[in-house]
């Protein structure tokens, strides 16, 4: 077995630290918030240098709960593969997905978060995060469209993660199977929402007054469907440097997907 490289272990020490710091300041987000108090707390709890632990969350407290929520996506990808035996339906594996990655979760961060994210400055930083769960899920289910549905899949999906995590937030159920059983109906709503598209589509009437925009929806690309880079974090609206092949033709440079 190859050893590993001098880079290779540079990163996990960094990871590591990164991640000491991050359990450190978890313990006092209940009273500090996601702050820059709850990092230095942790800067003095773990005996790191306070400047490394800047440079490892530059951003303070927003950092940290930006690195606790990948976390939570990491877990939730791990239980997902430990279950991937399972003959389940499509719309069951996204409930569970959703239900593992809540209950990766503790409630009183999470509370601590969406008051942080809540704040204009910091709303973008929200956003992005929860729609990279739901990008994370549908990838991890083996979602392989490439148009217009990859944004409404995850858009939709977004909508039915955070609703369920406001209710889970104040569901006070045993083993909140007052959540559980919120997140089955706002999914049996997708799906009907999801056989009346399909109805459409399949309708020789209706799919032709439906034409322009179902057409529109099949000529949207995926981000980096067109050769564009990933590194956005398969975001929408994200402005990729043209091609060889777009500035042969003098074309524009264009957004990696378009509007979601």
């Amino acid at each position: 077995m190859p050893e590993p490289t001098d880079a290779q272990s540079m990163g996990t020490k960094t990871q590591t630290l990164a991640d000491r710091l991050l359990d450190a300041a978890i313990i006092h987000v209940p009273f500090d918030g996601w702050s820059q108090a709850a990092l230095e707390a942790a800067v003095t709890d773990t005996g790191i240098e306070p400047a490394l632990a800047r440079a490892l969350y530059p951003r303070g407290g927003v950092d940290l709960a930006l690195a606790y929520h990948r976390r939570g996506d990491a877990e939730m990808l791990a239980g997902l593969t430990s279950r991937a035996g399972e003959d389940l339906r499509l719309r069951d594996r996204v409930a569970l997905a959703v239900r593992l990655r809540l209950e990766a979760a503790d409630p009183e961060l999470v509370r601590r978060a969406s008051a942080l994210f809540a704040l204009p400055p910091y709303a973008p930083d929200g956003m992005r995060a929860v729609w990279s769960t739901a990008d994370a899920i549908w990838t991890a289910l083996g979602d392989a469209s490439e148009d217009g549905n990859w944004y409404s899949k995850r858009m939709i999906l977004t909508g039915v993660y955070s609703s369920t995590m406001l209710y889970w937030l104040g569901d006070q159920s045993p083993g909140h199977q007052a959540s559980w059983d919120f997140l089955e109906r706002r999914i049996d709503e997708v799906m009907q929402f999801e056989k009346l598209k399909a109805k459409v589509e399949k309708d020789p009437v209706l799919s032709r007054l439906f034409a322009l925009p179902l057409a529109a929806m099949s000529a949207i690309r995926k981000p980096g469907a067109r050769g564009a880079s990933s590194g956005s974090g398969g975001l929408p609206g994200q402005w990729s440097a043209p091609t060889a092949g777009d500035t042969a033709g003098d074309s524009p440079p264009r957004t990696a997907g378009g509007p979601g």
